[in-house]
């Protein structure tokens, strides 16, 4: 009896034991900054010693009023709208060409693959260099071809667009990736059949391929559109939100009001809609996914 109990401890014990440690670093590192951004939203807290003044519901009023908030969300509404459907769009089509394992295919993976080994600060430093107005490489170029001198980095009208740019070369490659994975899945038999009714390559494509990846097709929609509003390292690492708050996206201004500016309760304020704002498309997204799963 008393061996069985220690059996039946060690078979309910050791589970646990072998995943406290990624329980641990969740509660540290995501569940306890989450709660406390909650807390601090509550309050006027600066980084200075000084004790923090319970505010209410007053930051929260306060981003009403503020136009840099309303600015960086547009920015960041704009970013989502423009980078996300490039990069699915961009990578069905990789990912539609590179499904064969012929050597060829497999070796554009890896180099389609590489850059996301590269971390977002390394890219925005990287690119940056490159399309600088003085000695970057592509604005050396243009002026041999007689284009002139562009800046790339300080163009209101333009830098957006570049930005979006490194960030589409950069995380292009998971998405190719995950959609190989999920056409390489879709049976064989399902392609003879269409062919077999005289429908070519394209309609293959969208009768056939599309709604056999339906469901990754929609956790990739929703990851990036997550990520898309999360954006904030390229765009420190380039134009810190510049030229004119052209490029400063809500993670870019939360880090400003917070670290800049040293107003920390109104910084966590501005989180909370951001979390507000990721949860609500998540479960919008992944109940439209779970649906979609449901059908297939």
């Amino acid at each position: 009896m008393r061996m069985a109990m220690k059996k039946r401890f060690s078979m309910t014990f050791f589970p646990y034991a072998f995943i406290a440690p990624v329980i641990i670093l969740l509660l540290v590192f995501n569940i306890l900054p989450l709660l406390s951004a909650f807390v601090m939203s509550n309050f006027d807290i600066t980084t200075s010693l000084g004790r923090p003044k319970f505010v209410g519901l007053a930051n929260f009023t306060e981003i009403f009023a503020d136009s840099r908030f309303w600015n960086s969300l547009l920015v960041t509404l704009k970013w989502t709208v423009v980078e996300v459907p490039l990069q699915v769009i961009l990578a069905l089509i990789l990912a539609a060409i590179l499904t064969e394992n012929t050597l060829s295919n497999k070796t554009f993976r890896g180099v389609y693959f590489l850059p996301i080994i590269c971390s977002a600060t390394v890219t925005g430093i990287m690119w940056k260099l490159i399309l600088h107005s003085n000695v970057g490489y592509v604005t050396y170029i243009f002026r041999l071809l007689g284009l002139g001198k562009i800046n790339f980095m300080n163009s209101p009208g333009l830098t957006f667009f570049v930005i979006v740019f490194m960030s589409l070369w950069k995380a292009f490659g998971i998405s190719t990736i995950i959609f190989v994975g999920a056409m390489q899945n879709v049976p064989k038999s399902l392609y003879e059949a269409a062919e077999m009714d005289s429908a070519g390559k394209l309609r293959q494509f969208f009768s056939v391929t599309v709604p056999g990846i339906a469901p990754t097709l929609w956790f990739i929609v929703m990851t990036r559109l997550i990520n898309s509003f999360q954006v904030f390292d390229i765009v420190y690492t380039t134009t810190g939100g510049g030229p004119n708050f052209t490029t400063e996206t809500l993670v870019t201004y939360i880090y400003t009001r917070a670290f800049e500016v040293y107003k920390m309760g109104y910084a966590s304020a501005v989180s909370v809609c951001l979390f507000i704002i990721i949860l609500i498309i998540t479960v919008v997204l992944y109940s439209r996914m779970l649906v979609q799963e449901r059908k297939n």
